[in-house]
């Protein structure tokens, strides 16, 4: 990087610290200025590609990773967690606006994530399918269960290793009730509601029969959305899509054997078949690459969320294993 660039990011950096301090002492943080777009606009200037392999600037292939859970908000400075949400639907935008690029290969290595996250990602994707009308295709590698398999529906050809786990169709909320505890150590839960399901799901009271009925309602109607999008995705009859998606997971063979992917290879494979299939052996092979500052990028973030009063407390909100991970309504595999 050369000076001028060191220059002009330092200099950014001070503005953007300047009109912290300006916007506090006015008190208008979450009023008049808007933090976030500043700081993208700072950053935007260290976006960059990675080219993959050198080929025709007018024809080109973007290589898209998912990768851990799909989450927004997992990711701090204690973790190694990868899933980056907003950074992925930043990219397909740019997709749709990039008309060099000729297809997209999307690599899939994920047990899955939010119901919101899914569904958003995927919509994302259906939503370039039909405005660029370029091949899309998804490769497996390790995982790709339940939200990964959601969001993989819709490609026009899946590729997964005989050792891939897909499958996990269905969705799963999952927790943890203290109130008995409570009740042997003597701790009682006051808690005031203007009705009985105001605190649904709640870990402190105990659970009722009307409570799971309300609950299980709610994962049914996503299940049904979830069936719907694998029918569509696959082109596959929905009597056929309730047998498979019983909520196991499938190895890449046996995937194959009940229509959930379309070819047993990995990320060669897929490409060369891409490749030949589109006559795109000369074109141009990318990546989007994150910030040359990704610590910084993410460390701002955090700050501008924390001062505008969102997301408190999650620099210090040390994730271990993936134990807050699962909370609330998920496509995720329930073995992970």
């Amino acid at each position: 990087m050369n000076v001028k660039r060191w220059l002009a990011i330092g200099l950014a950096v001070v503005v953007f610290f300047s009109s912290l301090l300006i916007s506090a002492i006015g008190n208008v943080l979450t009023k008049d200025v808007e933090i976030t777009s500043l700081w993208e606009s700072i950053m935007s200037e260290t976006m960059s590609e990675n080219i993959l392999r050198e080929g025709l600037t007018d024809q080109r292939i973007v290589v898209v990773e998912v990768t851990g859970i799909m989450l927004q908000g997992t990711q701090n400075y204690f973790t190694t967690q990868s899933y980056n949400h907003q950074k992925i639907l930043s990219d397909l935008d740019q997709i749709i606006e990039d008309t060099s690029i000729k297809a997209v290969v999307i690599k899939v290595d994920t047990p899955g994530g939010g119901v919101y996250e899914s569904a958003e990602l995927r919509d994302k994707i259906k939503e370039m399918k039909e405005l660029r009308d370029i091949p899309i295709y998804v490769v497996m590698e390790s995982m790709a269960t339940s939200g990964g398999y959601y969001i993989s529906a819709d490609a026009d050809k899946i590729f997964a290793s005989k050792e891939t786990i897909t499958g996990s169709i269905g969705v799963i909320m999952s927790g943890l009730n203290v109130s008995g505890l409570m009740e042997k150590y003597g701790v009682e839960d006051m808690t005031i509601k203007s009705g009985d399901l105001k605190d649904v799901g709640s870990a402190t009271r105990p659970t009722t029969e009307e409570d799971l009925s309300v609950l299980q309602d709610l994962v049914d109607s996503m299940y049904e959305r979830f069936v719907d999008v694998v029918a569509d995705g696959r082109n596959m009859d929905r009597a056929l899509v309730y047998e498979i998606a019983d909520g196991r997971i499938y190895d890449g063979e046996q995937a194959l054997d009940v229509g959930l992917i379309d070819a047993i290879g990995y990320y060669n494979q897929a490409m060369l078949d891409l490749e030949s299939a589109y006559e795109l052996e000369n074109a141009q092979i990318f990546s989007y690459s994150s910030s040359e500052f990704p610590f910084l990028n993410d460390f701002m973030t955090e700050i501008t969320m924390m001062i505008r009063g969102e997301n408190l407390g999650s620099l210090g909100d040390i994730n271990i294993s993936g134990i807050n991970s699962k909370q609330g309504f998920m496509y995720i595999y329930g073995g992970y």
